[in-house]
């Protein structure tokens, strides 16, 4: 028993709306001494989305590593924002800005009294129109259930998801996920999951209703997805035409067992084009686990 080794684990939810729902990460500081292989194991024990391991960096603040209970993933929205939220509110971060090294480079982080906001890439677009019929097949959805004039697209600002428009909440309430296909779509397009939406919510504030499959990475579905939410508002704004520079992003709401989650995207224009995405939320904390390994 004196070869295990003992690791705390912070449980902190993210993107929590009105106190409430979100999407639990595993946190867990001072991870230095953790080699990848250990980092697995305890993702996988914590059982969450993501687990982020919190280390020293000679290029940023602290550096990243994000792991799902099956691999390691470049970038995790949820799990920075549990990280940086935590690390904020125990009085580890002074200052309003800070940054994160990640195994994808360095981003930006922008705390806003309880909220934390990250950094991503400007996006980029790929039209997967000709694949429709087999997203359809896999979501069970028929070409009346899409949004008119939404084509499917790949959108990537640091992580690649597949773009749906589903016309209503109704049929996004409805959609029954066929996972193997999912996952074999995802292998295909390198991608993490696929980001469905509907542009009915139940408030008028609010510009979106999502939710988020991602099986090639162990998650069938999640409560809140800041690396998806970029993507998705630089959708509504360069293909859909929403000209705004801040959208307020639904998802949680229909999962089997609904944990409502709440993201805010801003966008930084520069002659009408994004030059610079900032997903955020605020992270709750929740409790804490040990883990042996």
């Amino acid at each position: 028993m004196d070869n295990f080794q003992k690791v705390t684990v912070q449980i902190i939810n993210a993107f929590v709306d009105n106190q409430q729902g979100g999407n639990p990460a595993g946190v867990v500081l001072n991870a230095d001494n953790l080699s990848n292989e250990q980092k697995l194991k305890i993702a996988a024990k914590v059982g969450l989305s993501e687990t982020a391991f919190v280390s020293k960096s000679k290029i940023s603040d602290f550096k990243l590593d994000f792991f799902t209970p099956t691999r390691q993933i470049a970038h995790c929205g949820h799990a920075t924002i549990a990280t940086f939220s935590y690390l904020s509110q125990s009085g580890r971060i002074k200052n309003k800005l800070s940054s994160k090294e990640t195994i994808d480079g360095t981003r930006e982080i922008l705390l806003r009294g309880d909220l934390a906001f990250m950094e991503q890439k400007p996006p980029t677009y790929i039209d997967i129109k000709e694949h429709k019929e087999k997203i359809f097949n896999s979501l069970g959805l028929m070409e009346n259930d899409i949004l008119a004039n939404a084509p499917i697209s790949i959108v990537n600002t640091g992580n690649s998801f597949a773009i749906i428009a589903v016309a209503n909440d109704e049929i996004l309430k409805n959609i029954i996920p066929n996972f193997d296909l999912i996952k074999q779509i995802s292998d295909e397009f390198d991608l993490i999951g696929f980001y469905v939406f509907c542009k009915q919510t139940n408030d008028k504030a609010r510009d979106v209703n999502t939710r988020m499959f991602a099986p090639r990475y162990g998650i069938e579905e999640e409560a809140g997805t800041g690396m998806a939410a970029g993507p998705l508002a630089c959708y509504l704004f360069d293909i859909l035409k929403l000209k705004k520079d801040r959208f307020l992003i639904q998802q949680g709401w229909f999962m089997n067992s609904p944990s409502q989650s709440l993201i805010i995207v801003d966008l930084s224009l520069e002659k009408g084009n994004i030059t610079k995405i900032m997903a955020g939320g605020k992270g709750i904390p929740m409790t804490s686990m040990i883990i042996e390994i």
